[in-house]
C-alpha cells in the first residue's frame, strides 16, 4: 500500500498534539480522494483531544462548530479544521442528531460515517492508514457503499444520499446495491433538508467532472424528483427536430457540457429549457413548439434558486443567462442591432452567454458549431470600438440635464431616458449633449405629454 504523503506542516502541527499526549488523524476526502488517484490538500482532522483541549494548545482558534466538536486552529498561514471523536445520539427529523457526545475512541468515530470510502483515517505521527470497514477495498472496486445499516445511515441524514451521487460523480463510482435501495426507499426525506444544505451539494456535483453521472443517479433513486421536481418533469417528452434527447436529459448534457470552472453557467444549462413542458404544443402536422420558454423557464429558474437559498448574484445570473439564450445572430444584423443585444445581455454577461449556447448546440448535436458566435464576438469588437454608450450611465446627458427642460423626474423621466439610449444605441453619433436634450425635449413635448392627455 502506498504511504500517504504528509505535508512538513502538518507534522509540525500534529507534533502539538503528541506532545500534549493526543492523537490526531487525517481523515475525510483528502485520504478518500489520495487512494482514488486523485490529489487534494484540504485536509480534515480528527483527534481524542476535547476542543477546549485543542483550544489550549495553539494561541488562535476559532471555535466554528463547537457544539459539534469542531474548530478551526490558525497555523503557519493555514487554517486547519479539528474535530473531536464523537458518537451521534438518535436522528429525529433525517438532518441531524439529538445529541452529540465526545467519545476518545477513533473506533467509534468512524462507525458513524456515511460510507466506507470515507471512513479511512491516517494517523499523522506515523503516516499509517486506518482501515476499519475495508474502504480500500471498496475505493479499488469503484464503489461507493454505507457503513453498516444503509438504511439507518440514509435515516440518520438524508443529504448522504445526494452526498453519495455527488461523490459517484466526481470519482466516477458506482453505488452498492443495497445503498442504492436504501437511498430509492429514503429519498423523499430529501424534502426535510435544508435548501442551504441541498444548494451546497448540488454545486459540488456541479464542480465534478461529468455532472451527468450523479445527476443520473439521483434520478435513479428518484431522488431528483424531490429536490428538482421541475428538471425531472421533462422526463421522456421529447422534442422532436434536431434533438436527439427528452427535454430532462437535454438539459442534463447541456450541464455536462457547459464549463467546470463556471457552476452559474452550468446551473444556467441545467435549468435552460425546464419551462418547455408547460409551453410545449404539438400542431396538426406534427411539429412541436415551446413559444416563449425561455421566460418560464427564467421564472421556474428563480424559484429553484430561491428555494435553495442562492444569493441575489446567483440568481440574477443565471435568470439572465436563461432570459437571453435563444438569440440567433446572423449577418442581417445591424451595428445598432448589435448594441442592443450587448446591452439587454450586459457586456460582463457575454462569454458566459456563449458559453451555455455552445453547451445547448452540444446537447442537440453532440458536438458545438461555434462560427456564427466568431462571427458575432468579430461584429462586438467592432461596435465596440465605434462606441462605448450602451447603458443610459454612458449618455451624454443625465437626469439633472433633463430636470432643466422641466421634465418630472420618475418614471416618466426614465421613458425619456430609455428613449434617448435608443437613438444613441442606433446612432452613436447622436451621443452629444445638445443633441440628446433636443432629442428628449421633442420627445417629452409630442409623445409623452400626448399619451397623457
Amino acid at each position: 500500500m502506498v504511504k500517504f504523503p504528509i505535508p512538513p506542516t502538518i507534522k509540525q502541527f500534529a507534533t502539538r498534539f503528541s506532545e500534549a499526549g493526543f492523537s490526531i488523524y487525517i481523515v475525510g476526502g483528502a485520504v478518500r480522494d489520495y487512494y482514488a488517484g486523485y490529489s487534494s490538500h484540504d485536509y480534515d482532522f480528527a483527534t481524542d483531544a476535547l476542543p477546549n483541549e485543542v483550544m489550549a494548545l495553539f494561541p488562535k482558534v476559532i471555535p466554528t462548530g463547537i457544539k459539534h466538536g469542531t474548530v478551526t486552529v490558525l497555523f503557519r498561514d493555514e487554517m486547519l479544521e479539528v474535530t473531536t471523536f464523537r458518537v451521534d445520539g438518535e436522528y429525529h427529523d433525517s438532518r441531524r442528531p439529538s445529541t452529540t457526545t465526545f467519545v476518545r475512541s477513533l473506533e467509534e468515530d468512524l462507525k458513524r460515517r456515511d460510507f466506507t470510502i470515507n471512513a479511512l483515517a491516517i494517523e499523522v505521527s506515523s503516516g499509517k492508514l486506518i482501515d476499519l470497514h475495508h474502504g480500500i477495498q471498496d475505493i479499488k472496486a469503484k464503489t461507493i457503499r454505507a457503513i453498516g445499516d444503509p438504511v439507518q445511515r440514509f435515516t440518520e441524514d438524508a443529504l448522504r444520499i445526494m452526498r453519495a451521487c455527488r461523490i459517484g460523480a466526481q470519482l466516477q463510482f458506482g453505488i452498492e446495491e443495497a445503498t442504492q435501495k436504501a437511498m430509492q426507499t429514503l429519498s423523499e426525506n430529501l424534502a426535510l433538508v435544508s435548501g442551504e444544505r441541498i444548494r451546497s451539494e448540488l454545486f459540488n456535483l456541479l464542480d465534478s467532472p461529468v455532472p451527468s453521472i450523479g445527476l443520473f443517479a439521483l434520478h435513479e433513486c428518484h431522488a431528483l424528483s424531490v429536490i428538482l421536481p421541475e428538471l425531472t418533469a421533462g422526463n421522456n417528452i421529447m422534442q422532436k427536430g434536431n434533438h436527439q434527447h427528452d427535454i430532462m436529459r437535454h438539459n442534463i448534457y447541456a450541464c455536462d457540457a457547459a464549463p467546470r470552472n463556471k457552476p452559474l453557467v452550468r446551473l444556467a444549462a441545467l435549468l435552460h429549457d425546464i419551462g418547455k413542458v408547460a409551453v410545449r404544443k404539438e400542431q396538426s402536422d406534427g411539429e412541436v413548439s415551446f413559444y416563449q420558454h425561455e421566460f418560464h423557464s427564467e421564472k421556474m429558474a428563480i424559484e429553484i434558486m430561491e428555494r435553495l437559498k442562492c444569493s441575489n448574484a446567483e440568481k440574477n445570473t443565471v435568470a439572465n443567462l436563461i432570459r437571453n439564450h435563444m438569440f440567433h445572430y446572423n449577418e442581417d444584423w445591424s451595428d445598432g442591432a448589435v448594441r442592443r443585444f450587448i446591452n439587454r445581455v450586459g457586456l460582463e454577461a457575454l462569454e458566459d452567454l456563449f458559453d451555455l449556447r455552445l453547451a445547448d448546440q452540444t446537447a442537440i448535436y453532440g458536438r458545438a458549431y461555434p462560427e456564427s458566435l466568431h462571427a458575432l464576438k468579430d461584429h462586438i469588437e467592432r461596435v465596440l470600438k465605434a462606441s462605448s454608450a450602451l447603458k443610459i450611465k454612458d449618455l451624454a446627458v443625465d437626469g439633472n440635464d433633463l430636470a432643466t427642460l422641466s421634465i418630472p423626474r420618475g418614471p416618466i423621466m426614465g421613458l425619456v431616458l430609455q428613449e434617448l439610449l435608443d437613438t444613441v444605441l442606433d446612432d452613436p453619433q447622436q451621443n452629444q449633449r445638445e443633441t440628446l436634450l433636443k432629442i428628449a425635449k421633442q420627445f417629452y413635448e409630442q409623445r409623452i405629454n400626448i399619451e397623457k392627455s
